[in-house]
């Protein structure tokens, strides 16, 4: 959720839902050491945040253990989670994200250097696939290692790093991993609406569930989720008038942040998720695709039609990246030994700045 999760968006989901847990993104173990400007000026948490959770990438054991006792040290942050399941190229062909449990001894040591970095002073948790592909597996094996090392959970996202975005979550695969180890596993994967995340849960025996790409454009959902946990009916979804109003309560929250121009440029990318099945009109949408201001927002805003009910075809659709299968980017050798524990020159590049 890089370029989604920052300060303002988790405001604006607690608002919804006050006792989520929402994880700022995804920050480099190197670049937070290394005190890179990038990486420490996402590590921000508005005031009322709590706990204040960060998602940490790395591939060096020392790095990662050294990150996590600055974290500690500084009280950077209540909790922090391992990101061991971003697909993208530039991350797996360094051996990081959903690459490294094939390397289960490698995936060991960093598991562990975070544990000890904690010192029992935060949680550590993370958050993987299944494997790289159908044919390298890694999710229970990985598992059993997170647990042994000390992990407060496990999540699984339940795709291979070569699915990508595509297809659907295998649940049985959520399953089988909450039958194998003894600590709390979430499950993940295609939580579009709150009624997923119940079926998952009753489906697979898992813990509680991570929301991905679900909350683009509807950080309701959180509330929506919170409702049905505690037996309550699903609220559902609001009306465009409401939904125009959050879009502006978003921009607002990002421009307190970040300033005017920062926040009119962010909001774009949200807006076509926000406005994903209404009747807008290209013209209108390609205006707010290139919205400069505050006031400009404000404006075109205004002439939408907001006498819309929530559209029904869109109720349980995917948002966000999707694509085709995909063979991995990995490091060269990198399959030859399941087994290997030693920081490669790859893994050593890991990249400094952060979010993704």
């Amino acid at each position: 959720m890089a370029g989604i999760t920052n300060c303002a968006f988790r405001r604006l989901c607690r608002e919804h839902a006050p006792d989520g847990l929402y994880v700022n993104e995804m920050v480099t173990a190197r670049g937070l050491i290394e005190r890179d400007r990038t990486t420490l000026a996402m590590v921000v948490f508005d005031a009322a945040e709590h706990p204040r959770s960060l998602q940490l990438y790395g591939t060096d054991p020392d790095t990662i253990g050294a990150a996590v006792r600055m974290i500690v040290a500084e009280d950077l942050a209540d909790h922090v989670d391992l990101n061991f399941g971003c697909p993208v190229p530039k991350v797996t062909r360094r051996g990081g994200g959903a690459a490294l449990p094939y390397k289960r001894a490698l995936f060991a040591r960093v598991v562990a250097a975070a544990v000890g970095g904690a010192d029992d002073r935060i949680p550590v948790t993370i958050k993987m696939r299944m494997g790289i592909d159908a044919e390298h597996l890694t999710y229970l094996d990985a598992g059993r290692i997170a647990a042994a090392e000390g992990v407060a959970w496990v999540a699984l996202h339940a795709r291979t790093a070569a699915a990508y975005y595509s297809g659907t979550a295998d649940r049985s695969a959520i399953a089988a991993l909450t039958s194998a180890i003894d600590v709390p596993v979430l499950g993940n994967g295609d939580i579009w609406e709150a009624a997923d995340a119940i079926s998952m849960i009753h489906q697979t025996g898992c813990d509680g569930v991570v929301v991905g790409r679900g909350c683009l454009g509807r950080p309701w959902l959180f509330g929506n989720l919170a409702a049905c946990f505690e037996g309550r009916p699903d609220p559902g979804h609001p009306e465009l008038g409401a939904i125009t109003a959050t879009i502006r309560r978003h921009a607002a929250l990002m421009a307190a942040d970040g300033g005017e121009r920062w926040a009119a440029c962010e909001i774009r990318k949200h807006i076509a998720w926000y406005l994903k099945g209404f009747a807008v009109g290209p013209e209108l949408r390609r205006a707010l695709g290139l919205v400069e201001s505050l006031a400009q927002l404000d404006e075109l805003l205004g002439r939408i039609d907001v006498d819309q009910p929530f559209p029904a075809e869109v109720v349980g659709a995917p948002r966000g990246r999707t694509g085709s299968a995909r063979q991995v980017a990995l490091p060269d050798g990198w399959l030859a030994d399941a087994w290997d524990g030693e920081v490669t020159p790859e893994t050593l590049r890991e990249p400094a700045i952060s979010g993704g």
